[in-house]
């Protein structure tokens, strides 16, 4: 009953630390991520004799120059938007005060709820985001910098480190970690791409207002599990039901068309593309969504699934942590795993 109850505070104490570091832990987080999708480039080039400062600088400059563009195209779509967003929040009044006379509801049942606003505000953290994202990035840059610099010479320390035995595990994990994360993020980003062309292109042939914006956004939220495609779908179809308003077709077949595109890009093309790469159950990853998404917002809610697939790796090869791993896997794996080691009656 003590082991649990210290494990609860120890679990609470860290909660704390994480929250209260923010500004620090979560761009070390992200270059510990971004070394392992950068590593294996570095210790290629380093094997044909290019030298490892020069390496990393073309990586970082590369990384930094794509970050850097993507995130002011971001940032000026949703500016774009934010400043044709007083029409938009008129005729968006209306249409609300429209549909409570309809229904007959009361005012009262609403009180001083001003639903433009909202979206205004939804409007505005986005782009706050985007704004913090870039400034996060000098930092994290730093970090990488560091990390990738070290990345020849990682083998080595870890074996001088450790006995042969421990040396071999922890390589093995850090392998693994590297290999399953690089090839999850690189699909995701595959496919979440798609995703946002898709809507692009699906919206522009409606005739929503600000296509290539949603486009974006539906990119980038794809990469939250589970909820981003839902949140990317909302801001459209709000747009739509404004902009051609009293006609409710074009609404209708922006959601459906909305809904057709995340359902067969999440349930159908994502699992015959990526298979079970992480081999998380749902229930860890949602518990993993809502966690590190309070801990660290939306780039908490991006992480939630790397990280728990880090975590989940480390114990798979921690003997007495290994039951941890198993808890975590999916149900289809742990089938998998029942009937393999099964032994014949």
């Amino acid at each position: 009953m003590i082991v649990i109850f210290l494990a609860i505070i120890a679990v609470i104490t860290i909660g704390v630390v994480l929250k209260a570091a923010k500004s620090v832990i979560l761009p070390l987080v992200l270059a510990w991520l971004l070394y392992f999708i950068f590593a294996p480039v570095v210790r290629l080039l380093a094997k044909r004799r290019i030298p490892t400062a020069l390496s990393t600088a073309v990586v970082l400059a590369l990384f930094i120059g794509v970050c850097f563009a993507a995130a002011m195209f971001l940032n000026g779509r949703i500016m774009t938007f934010i400043e044709a967003y007083p029409r938009y929040q008129v005729r968006f009044d209306e249409l609300f005060q429209t549909y409570i006379q309809s229904f007959d509801i009361p005012r009262s049942v609403f009180g001083q709820v001003d639903p433009g606003a909202i979206v205004g505000r939804y409007v505005l953290s986005l782009s706050g985001f985007f704004v913090t994202f870039v400034s996060n990035l000098i930092l994290v840059a730093i970090f990488l910098v560091f990390l990738l610099l070290g990345s020849p010479y990682f083998g080595v320390k870890i074996r001088l480190s450790f006995s042969e035995k421990n040396a071999r595990t922890v390589l093995h994990v850090m392998n693994s970690i590297a290999h399953d994360i690089g090839r999850y993020l690189s699909l995701l980003t595959l496919i979440s791409l798609s995703t946002g062309v898709l809507v692009w292109f699906a919206l522009d042939r409606i005739g929503v207002d600000f296509p290539v914006t949603w486009g974006a956004l539906a990119f980038l939220l794809n990469f939250i599990p589970i909820i981003g495609s839902v949140l990317a779908s909302i801001p459209p179809i709000i747009l739509a039901l404004i902009q051609f308003q009293p006609d409710l077709g074009p609404v209708i077949f922006t959601a459906v068309i909305l809904f057709a595109i995340q359902q067969t890009m999440g349930n159908f093309v994502a699992p015959k593309v990526m298979g079970d790469q992480l081999n998380l159950s749902p229930v860890v990853i949602m518990v993993s969504l809502l966690f590190w998404g309070w801990l660290w917002g939306i780039t908490g809610a991006i992480l939630s699934v790397p990280i728990a697939s880090s975590i989940k790796i480390i114990c798979d090869n921690v003997e007495k942590l290994k039951v941890i791993s198993i808890l975590m896997e999916s149900s289809k794996s742990c089938e998998k795993r029942y009937f393999r080691n099964k032994k014949p009656q």
